[in-house]
């Protein structure tokens, strides 16, 4: 039960019954926790909002909308602050009661269908198959994840994707570089030249392709194994991108080829729609500023009327040769997304491609005449440290760190939970020493802690107090209001926020919200056992006291509960001991 959303349903019953005229805003009210929990639990910015409309002064609208609120019997207090703020305080008792409300609901505490099982297409990494993921794919992995798992608690009905870009140049310097590393199995002495990818990690697709074809393609000239090599190059990069993925336990439910794009006909496709609306026209573009895109030619070619739908110039679908553009094939993909029922859209590209988002979006409003809106998130490079020292290199990829370096160094809760821990278009710091360390510095460590003790505390009560059954149905019927220290209050208000968490971060489609979250809880409760430690009698476990042992039990558990369905979002495994 979202708390808030419940009020507001409160707030907007006391504003229709006043009758105001006008168009109101009502969309725009909003109830949310204060910014100073000393002026309440609840707040409104209802007067503010629809006074204008209604043609009254927002404090006059507020005075008639106190008596209406304080006719709640959950209410004890409702405040007028500065023009026509509207605080509201609730009863104690209220609060406590959302501790058996947790227990009952379990991980499925905070579920939401604020999104109404509308369907949303994430697509995420699709890092292009030509060797293993770097440490920036991984975020950008990590963040599409927690994203999709947001979405689908918040009531969507969410579609995991992965475009595999294996139509373009790149794929064929990946078959030129395995043809190497075959040529190397046969018992060459080879060199690999600039501009090919060096790692060792397509010495074993070479090696099965000796295996399988002898010295077949040795010295055959390359119109003969290219497109072999390739297809056989790609199947194997994208198995290890398979495999790297899982290690972080991320799996995609459709995967889609740029190349099957093409050989189905889907970008001419596209293309023809967007002609038959006179969006596309043949024209010479003027050379931009600054560096010139790999798509710019000063010649005549079919251009998208991107401009027309916000984009900053038209865009070139089409080279002078006939081929099509990187543009024209994305154009072509964001279009079958859409024919797929896709009418939400959220791309998660690397920072390097915010050149790209304009156009992109402007495609996709012009091919669904408005109707599918894309976001695209942008995330941000990951500087990797150990011990504040740059690490660069991964013997395996020649050139970066990967994937699953990281992900075998520290393991994939920690690379999960650390993330999210920035914004995805902010930078973002992963210090190998600092995020295997055991302090509160360390949010991972802190926020699993913090389960962990809380799993130690319930373990304890089975020999300290075993007369107090600890299971969730039995806790939830402890009597809630001995919970009455302002710390534990200040605790249980916020467990109930995660609802409204839940929804508002689905909606702005932010992650980051939880693991910022789960920190906050991590400290309520971090402090509450601090208080413990100075008063006995604020101790979790009082054999004298079994009422009062049930109520801290079942509050306990409430958190853990809290705290396991946010790491659920994360895809991070709350842990029951600290090792």
């Amino acid at each position: 039960m979202n708390v808030f959303s419940e009020f507001r349903r409160d707030v907007m019953r006391a504003v229709e019954s006043l009758n105001l005229p006008g168009d109101l805003p009502l969309k725009a009210v909003a109830v949310e926790p204060p910014r100073d929990p000393a002026h309440g639990d609840l707040a409104t910015n209802a007067a503010m909002v629809i006074a204008k409309p209604a043609g009254m002064a927002p404090r006059a609208l507020a005075e008639k909308l106190k008596p209406l609120l304080e006719a709640n019997p959950q209410v004890t207090a409702v405040e007028i602050a500065g023009p026509g703020f509207i605080n509201l305080r609730l009863k104690p008792e209220y609060w406590q009661a959302q501790i058996a409300t947790i227990l009952k609901a379990g991980l499925a505490y905070g579920d939401s269908t604020a999104g109404q099982g509308v369907k949303v297409n994430v697509e995420y990494v699709s890092a292009n198959p030509t060797g293993p993921m770097h440490v920036g794919h991984c975020r950008g992995a990590v963040f599409g994840d927690a994203l999709a798992a947001l979405l689908d608690k918040g009531g969507f009905d969410v579609t995991r994707e992965y475009y595999i870009n294996d139509a373009g140049a790149q794929v064929d310097v990946l078959a030129r570089s395995t043809h190497l590393r075959y040529r190397e199995a046969l018992g060459e002495s080879i060199t690999i030249p600039e501009g090919l990818y060096p790692g060792d990690y397509l010495k074993p697709v070479g090696d099965a392709l000796a295996k399988k074809y002898g010295d077949k393609f040795q010295s055959a000239p390359e119109a003969e194994w290219l497109t072999l090599f390739r297809t056989q190059a790609t199947e194997a990069m994208m198995g290890m991108v398979r495999e790297d993925l899982a290690a972080l336990n991320i799996h995609h439910a459709v995967f889609t080829s740029e190349k099957a794009l093409h050989e189905s006909g889907a970008v001419q496709t596209a293309f023809d729609r967007l002609h038959q609306r006179d969006l596309i026209y043949t024209g010479v573009l003027e050379p931009p500023k600054g560096k010139l895109p790999d798509d710019y030619e000063a010649r005549p070619q079919a251009l998208f009327k991107a401009s027309e739908f916000g984009d900053d110039t038209d865009r070139p679908l089409k080279k002078s040769d006939g081929s099509w553009t990187y543009f024209g094939a994305d154009i072509a993909y964001h279009d079958d997304k859409y024919r797929r029922g896709f009418h939400q859209m959220i791309d998660v590209w690397g920072a390097d491609h915010g050149g790209y988002v304009k156009r992109m979006k402007a495609a996709v409003k012009a091919l669904s005449n408005g109707e599918a809106e894309l976001d695209v998130k942008l995330v941000q490079m990951v500087n990797l440290l150990d011990d504040g020292q740059p690490v660069r290199m991964s013997k395996r990829a020649g050139t970066f760190v990967t994937l699953r370096d990281v992900v075998d160094e520290v393991g994939k809760d920690v690379v999960r939970f650390i993330m999210l821990t920035r914004k995805n278009d902010a930078q973002l710091d992963f210090d190998f020493k600092k995020v295997t360390e055991q302090s509160k510095d360390n949010p991972v460590f802190y926020v699993q802690y913090a389960h962990a003790r809380i799993c130690s505390v319930l373990r304890n009560a089975k020999t300290e107090v075993p007369d107090v059954e600890t299971s969730d149905a039995a806790l939830a019927k402890a009597d809630m209001t001995k919970l009455s220290h302002p710390a534990e209050l200040a605790l249980v208000k916020l467990l109930a926020s995660w609802p409204r968490l839940v929804e508002s971060a689905a909606e702005a489609h932010e992650p980051h919200r939880v693991a910022f979250f789960l920190q906050d809880v991590a400290a309520s409760f971090h402090g509450l056992w601090n208080v413990g430690r100075d008063d006995v009698g604020m101790r979790f476990l009082l054999p004298e006291d079994g009422d009062l042992t049930r109520a801290r039990l079942a509050m306990l558990r409430a958190v853990a509960l809290v705290i396991a369905s946010g790491l659920a979002v994360m895809g991070v495994t709350p842990v029951e001991e600290m090792r």
